[in-house]
């Protein structure tokens, strides 16, 4: 008895694990690239640095799904990108990478990254995203070849006005006497309560920005020197901090004016320099510093990186839907009434249909944004030829009042409901009969075994 126990138990679980076997999904099946970049100019500075890129390519995608590349990032040297210049918090060091496309479409995937700064000074070191990311929607099957390309890093500065106080390092005092005069009468109104001053002329003070635009901050008020406003090569500003903006004398003293400001300039370093013009004192409270808003990064900061080993190509097949089983027309079965009275010849139409070929996609698609890949391949042409059979002539029936037959009716012919579960049910009561069967069989067999032994006794 226990080894016909053995024999059904072992059948059993061999069912079980061929229904697991076949009920568990295949998983999609990944690729990981090692891309190592070497990033020259811009932010890079004076020294290369070095990045490494890890790739997750998908080498299995069906029609209809995304191919979903997904990249991580990180320095590899002791080398680092570095800030430009001062700047408030809000600055992006944003990547752009570049991966070719070849086979059943042409083209390139452009993942893109960013990570936002903290304020920054000159030359302190820039944090690069952590990971970048692209996508493309398969529409066609095939097999693409993705190659990993060169990639960008770009600094993108953030909008906005900063203002850099007459006590900070960043200005300059190459020439003139010039004093620092804290806690400044409150009255004056001076941006943080102090000022600088220098007597005659000739006193000169500059300060060097990155940006787009400054403003001069001083002092509004009567017996103080005209004062002449350079940026870079342009010295034509004269201005007079004893008249109003309208041409009239002051005879008050105002601080925290802006007295000259220019906010025109084209993004990148720009040097400012005031000089007093005559035999009178000159004050300097601020430097206020802008920065426009801008539609693309500026390529002034924009580092360039080469690919310094082979990271190789990854194929990616992109697997079609299972066709849908194309239906299969009823005959009739009702009889016909009437002898046909002639035979009628029929032409035999033929009816070409040509799929449209599907050109090659020129799209080249943004960064992020998810890109129908089609396949070129050219597609056979199918012809259906469809020939018309003579048949008699057939008495016209009307479908009856009454949608279903009733038990014991007049049949009018109706075709039955169909029912998605008739099937199912059929199938599992046939593997229930079957299963009982083969328990059946297994104890008949052992019982005449059990009598067989008996009767040798």
């Amino acid at each position: 008895m226990n080894r016909w126990r053995k024999t059904l138990i072992a059948a059993s679980a061999g069912m079980a694990a061929s229904a697991a076997l076949v009920a568990t999904p295949a998983r999609a099946e990944s690729v990981n690239l090692v891309v190592d970049y070497s990033c020259t100019g811009g932010v890079a500075g004076n020294s290369a640095v070095t990045l490494r890129a890890r790739v997750k390519i998908p080498t299995v995608v069906q029609v209809g799904g995304t191919l979903n590349l997904g990249w991580s990032v990180e320095y590899t040297g002791t080398s680092r990108f570095k800030s430009p210049g001062y700047f408030a918090k809000g600055a992006e060091v944003s990547l752009v990478g570049n991966v070719k496309l070849q086979g059943a479409w042409n083209g390139a995937l452009e993942p893109r990254g960013s990570k936002v700064q903290e304020a920054l000074k000159p030359h302190v070191g820039l944090e690069v995203p952590e990971g970048i990311s692209s996508s493309a929607h398969l529409t066609d099957p095939g097999v693409l070849k993705l190659t990993p390309q060169g990639m960008t890093v770009d600094f993108v500065p953030p909008a906005g006005v900063i203002t850099v106080n007459n006590d900070k390092d960043r200005i300059e005092y190459p020439t003139g006497a010039w004093q620092h005069h804290p806690a400044t009468p409150e009255e004056y109104k001076d941006w943080l309560r102090d000022v600088h001053t220098a007597p005659g002329p000739g006193a000169m003070a500059k300060i060097t920005f990155v940006g787009t635009g400054f403003e001069y901050v001083g002092r509004r008020m009567p017996g103080v020197s005209r004062v002449q406003v350079s940026v870079d090569d342009d010295d034509s500003a004269i201005v007079d901090p004893t008249e109003k903006p309208d041409g009239d004398p002051t005879n008050a003293t105002e601080g925290n004016v802006t007295l000259w400001e220019r906010t025109d300039l084209g993004y990148g370093q720009h040097t400012v320099t005031i000089k007093s013009l005559d035999d009178a004192p000159i004050h300097l409270d601020a430097f206020k510093l802008h920065t426009r808003k801008m539609i693309n990064p500026p390529t002034l900061h924009q580092s360039t990186c080469t690919i310094t080993n082979n990271p190789g190509t990854v194929e990616v097949t992109v697997g079609g839907k299972s066709p849908s089983p194309s239906p299969t027309t009823p005959s009739p079965t009702h009889t016909p009434t009437h002898t046909p009275t002639h035979t009628p010849t029929l032409p035999t139409p033929t009816v070409g249909t040509t799929p449209p070929v599907v050109p090659s996609n020129p799209y080249n698609p943004a960064p992020g944004d998810n890109v129908a890949v089609v396949s070129t391949s050219p597609r056979p042409t199918r012809t259906t030829t469809v020939t018309a059979t003579p048949r008699p002539t057939t008495t016209r029936f009307v479908k009856a009042q009454v949608l279903k037959t009733p038990k014991g009716g007049v049949d009018t012919g109706e075709a039955p409901e169909g029912g998605g579960a008739g099937s199912y049910g059929l199938i599992a009561g046939g593997s229930m009969l079957l299963m009982g069967s083969a328990t059946g069989g297994l104890l008949l067999r052992r019982r005449r075994a059990t009598h067989a032994g008996g009767a040798q006794r």
